[in-house]
């Protein structure tokens, strides 16, 4: 399989599933602003979304959007437990809490990484989203969004929760969410992901 991701973007949401469930892949580096490949191809001409992640599996059919490729990735390592069953209520929970961070979390981070748009505008988005880690925040009683068991939610949890600090968005008070990052931060496939994108050293 090969993952195509830019260090720090959702993918690596999927890079870290791809570590946890233990699945050999391949790095494909992409400068999202040129719509590049670090090879020099176009990008778009490999997913005409032209965002990352996509996954190309080994048969070179292509599956794009991060909800759905944890998904596939967990499917295909199931005895890693990184999604409960399909068809059980417990699954549609994990796809509940997929949408949440997809919808409510991470596409109200974007305003805020366009330098076009006022700060004013900004502020309101910056309050928005702590509304919505407030309520994440709320529901991690346990160690992690299902529970005790580490699902591929938790990935992408991880992975926009990291973006607060760079964009102005304070997450101090919320100490359940702060407790999970750094459980996170200690599982040795996210340590994994995250030097594999030269994010830590």
């Amino acid at each position: 399989m090969k993952l195509y991701y830019s260090p720090g973007a959702c993918s690596l949401s999927p890079h870290i599933a791809l570590h946890e469930a233990g699945l050999a892949h391949e790095l494909v580096r992409v400068d999202l602003k040129a719509k590049k490949t670090e090879g020099g191809d176009d990008y778009t001409k490999i997913n005409p979304k032209g965002q990352v992640p996509a996954l190309q599996l080994d048969n070179g059919e292509l599956v794009t959007e991060g909800p759905v490729i944890v998904q596939m990735i967990a499917d295909k390592a199931q005895a890693k437990n990184l999604a409960p069953a399909n068809g059980s209520a417990e699954r549609y929970k994990l796809q509940e809490w997929l949408n949440f961070i997809t919808t409510e979390l991470h596409k109200n981070f974007s305003p805020l990484f366009q330098p076009v748009i006022p700060d004013e505008v900004k502020n309101f988005f910056r309050d928005r989203i702590k509304g919505k880690f407030k309520y994440a925040d709320s529901q991690l009683g346990n160690d992690y969004l299902m529970g005790k068991q580490f699902s591929v939610a938790d990935a992408y949890l991880f992975t926009v929760t990291n973006w607060a600090p760079n964009v102005g968005v304070d997450l101090t008070e919320f100490k359940n969410l702060e407790a999970f990052n750094a459980r996170m931060r200690a599982r040795p496939a996210v340590q994994d992901a995250l030097k594999g994108e030269g994010l830590m050293k």
